[in-house]
């Protein structure tokens, strides 16, 4: 089994630089007979290529194969990717994602023992994703219940037949601004009827920075984005899952109005509390404290957008 590791990445290369490296440390054992590693620069402005060019110019990344592109979002890229790739396995993880040396392996043997149990190739495996702020030793980082993810098919960690993907149709370029196009991949391979085989032996280490007061314009600027790509979700999908998975729903706008007292509780008015999380070293738990007033922008935004979208439909 030969398996291409596609990875989009735009602008972050300190932590690109780890996860190209632990890629380069993988074991080969059977059924894993080789790999590749297929990165797309969506356009960034640091130093990525560059850096990427001069290692390889070393003799450094010897599996990795380079491909720039205009800025055009992480579906654009995969799609990219995967035209590129050589593999007859597709794995997709983030760029700010660091593996062990048998991630690989543990993909193609949960693949292999899934076809051969099942007498098909209508899955892909999904391996476990462990969130750290801890850039210079992200593998230290333990398992956590927050952790836990309940999508069927998110692109940070998994792998799936190429063949497969193509017949599903690739990623939907519609998606050009942050969220939902691996979900509604997703949707798509369900309705083929593909099998999700939980792959936790095959670990990837998901690095982001600790919250600072900084971040705060940016968290709010992807819930606005998220809220306009989950209405593309919803129109090419409109079914009661989808609604509740980007949230469009009546008990979701009632939820976030209750629990951040009618926006009383706002990325404004928590600020103080956030701060005092932040310096006693809690900056984990003032995250999840911003998730609050977040969750409400993010779904009072596709209400919004919705309602927006029907008068104008309707002139």
């Amino acid at each position: 089994m030969h398996l291409s590791v596609v990875i989009p990445t735009y602008n972050r290369l300190p932590i690109l630089r780890q996860c190209l490296q632990a890629l380069e440390s993988q074991h080969l054992a059977a059924p894993l007979e080789g790999f590749e590693v297929v990165v797309v620069d969506d356009g960034s402005s640091d130093a990525t290529v560059g850096w990427i060019n001069q290692a390889q110019g070393r003799g450094h990344l010897p599996h990795v194969r380079l491909i720039c592109q205009e800025h055009g979002g992480p579906a654009a890229g995969r799609n990219r990717g995967v035209e590129a790739a050589r593999g007859d396995v597709i794995v997709f993880i983030d760029s700010d994602l660091v593996v062990t040396a048998d991630f690989l392996l543990q993909h193609a043997r949960g693949l292999q023992q899934d076809w051969q149990g099942n007498r098909n190739r209508l899955s892909f495996t999904y391996g476990a994703v462990i969130n750290t702020a801890n850039f210079a030793h992200p593998t230290a980082e333990r398992h956590k219940l927050r952790d836990l993810s309940w999508a069927y098919f998110a692109t940070g960690n998994v792998a799936i037949e190429r063949q497969l993907l193509e017949r599903a149709g690739l990623f939907d370029t519609a998606f050009r601004l942050y969220g939902w196009e691996d979900l509604e991949l997703g949707e798509r391979l369900r309705q083929l009827g593909v099998r999700l085989v939980r792959c936790p032996a095959a670990v990837g280490y998901h690095w982001h920075p600790a919250l600072s007061l900084d971040q705060i314009p940016r968290l709010v600027l992807v819930e606005q984005e998220r809220a306009r790509m989950a209405l593309v979700f919803f129109r090419k999908h409109p079914s009661w899952r989808v609604r509740f998975i980007i949230q469009y729903t009546w008990l979701h706008w009632l939820l976030w109005e209750l629990l951040t007292l009618g926006g009383v509780l706002n990325e404004r008015s928590l600020r103080p509390l956030l701060a005092w999380l932040i310096r006693r070293g809690q900056p984990g738990l003032a995250l999840e404290v911003l998730r609050l007033p977040l969750n409400r922008i993010g779904v009072r935004a596709l209400f919004r957008l919705a309602r927006s979208e029907r008068s104008v439909g309707a002139v």
